[in-house]
């Protein structure tokens, strides 16, 4: 392979977890008596983690204090729910035992709380990936490259070894803020237009295409 270290992010690329995180944020709205968002709405609203979520799903001029009471709602019932609906998307669970045997390194970088991000990255991919980091205090949220470094490092990888994988802009952003290239992915949360006006390097279609763009 090209390269050697292989960087994922999770939502939208290597889960399908759209309609879980929706039911969450329906499931905080109601409890509060704010309208429902849709599933595209929702769609639309990922990419930035967990709080910026919920800061675009509640009604505008919602104050700190309902926002963050809002999230805390959220958050309990997620956790209780993030594999009702998630499934691994097609064919990408096949990608990554590939790149294990041909001997690259697999990690993931998410806006996903860390807890979460670990579980079902663990019940999805067992022990596949070599390292997992989701949103923790003590990084910033994606673009900021920090927690792309911070793998990097750990792993003990080069930088013109490794590749970013992510299917939306955010993810793009953040590939080019860490100096990595970036592989667009069209089948999560974000068009195949959004991603090449977002620079994205390669554009991968399905995912054996990840492998066919790398050799």
């Amino acid at each position: 392979m090209k390269y050697k270290t292989y960087i994922f992010d999770l939502d939208g690329t290597l889960l399908d977890t759209l309609q879980d995180l929706a039911n969450s944020v329906n499931f905080a709205m109601r409890n509060q008596s704010y309208p429902q968002r849709t599933i595209d709405e929702v769609r639309a609203f990922i990419g930035n983690g967990i709080a910026k979520l919920i800061e675009r799903a509640v009604p505008d001029g919602t104050d700190e204090k309902d926002c963050a009471e809002t999230l805390a709602i959220f958050k309990a019932h997620y956790l209780e729910h993030l594999a009702d609906n998630t499934k691994a998307f097609d064919g990408i669970t096949e990608v990554i035992d590939y790149l294990k045997a041909d001997g690259c390194k697999v990690a993931v970088v998410s806006n996903k709380a860390n807890d979460a991000a670990q579980a079902v990255v663990r019940d999805y991919f067992g022990e596949r990936f070599d390292m997992v980091v989701g949103k923790m205090d003590c990084f910033p949220t994606k673009p900021s490259p920090e927690s792309v470094f911070y793998v990097i490092k750990t792993l003990g990888s080069d930088f013109e070894d490794c590749i970013y994988i992510g299917d939306s802009d955010v993810d793009v952003e953040t590939a080019h803020n860490a100096g990595l290239p970036c592989i667009g992915v069209t089948w999560g949360n974000r068009s195949k237009d959004v991603l090449e006006k977002s620079g994205a390097d390669f554009i991968a279609e399905k995912p054996d295409e990840i492998i066919s763009l790398t050799k």
